[in-house]
């Protein structure tokens, strides 16, 4: 919760730099994400993001030294340091990957990569090569949402784990392997409300499925991280995840 209000906080205090008529006419040709996350020019801007979540983090009331320690560390390390374990991250390759800095170092990039995205207009997204990946920065989902507003009610959603763009997609489909064979939904009874997994018996993977309906104030990537009990569960049914939290 702490990280979250600073991200926030930290949100109001950044202007990235959006990608550029000719770049947006280039990712639009050949179908690819406007701002990958494994390709854009990251502006070291990022890093006083990450200073910010640090500082305020640091100055919570109550919170635990051993991740102050971890902050404090993070201040101290060198640019290039920081930015080796971000492409790491971002290419969701587990060697050389700190773990204790990785929620904090992921927070600065959502930070950034929320910005970028606020910046595109609607008209510049588009529909990429590559299923199943965020339109805009290429990330696999963390989550889906079915929305309530009057535009979209009763919509499915996939939620980008890195930017926090949506697109939608039919339900009652896998969205990994794209089956509408064998999807099943679990639950804990008396658990989360709103907070599902889609399951597919073709793949054995899982997603969780929100419910705003259930929930109006439900929220993907923490709702994801708030449910682990259901991933274990899962797990030991023999289900694994489509792809990871970023936290």
């Amino acid at each position: 919760a702490h990280l979250g209000d600073a991200q926030q906080a930290a949100l109001a205090n950044i202007a990235s730099r959006p990608p550029s008529a000719e770049q947006i006419a280039r990712a639009q040709e050949f179908r690819m994400p406007l701002v990958a996350a494994t390709g854009w020019q990251r502006e070291e801007r990022w890093h006083e993001t990450l200073t910010s979540l640090c500082d305020s983090l640091a100055a919570a009331p109550g919170f635990p030294a051993a991740a102050r320690a971890v902050c404090d560390r993070l201040r101290s390390l060198q640019s290039a340091e920081i930015e080796a374990q971000a492409d790491a991250l971002l290419s969701t390759q587990p060697a050389g990957v700190d773990a204790a800095t990785a929620p904090f170092i992921m927070a600065a990039l959502q930070v950034y990569w929320v910005d970028l995205a606020s910046r595109l207009r609607i008209d510049d997204v588009h529909e990429l090569d590559v299923p199943g990946v965020c339109p805009t920065c290429g990330t696999l989902p963390v989550a889906s949402v079915v929305r309530t507003d009057p535009r979209s009610q009763g919509f499915r959603y996939l939620h980008c784990a890195l930017c926090a763009t949506e697109w939608h997609m039919v339900r009652v489909k896998c969205s990994h392997c794209y089956t509408t064979q064998g999807i099943t939904y679990q639950s804990i009874e008396n658990g989360p409300r709103g907070i599902r997994a889609e399951c597919c018996d073709t793949c054995q993977t899982y997603r969780k499925i929100l419910y705003q309906e259930e929930d109006g104030n439900i929220e993907p990537v923490a709702d994801d991280l708030a449910s682990l009990g259901l991933d274990l569960l899962l797990s030991q049914a023999g289900y694994h995840r489509a792809s990871g939290n970023p936290l």
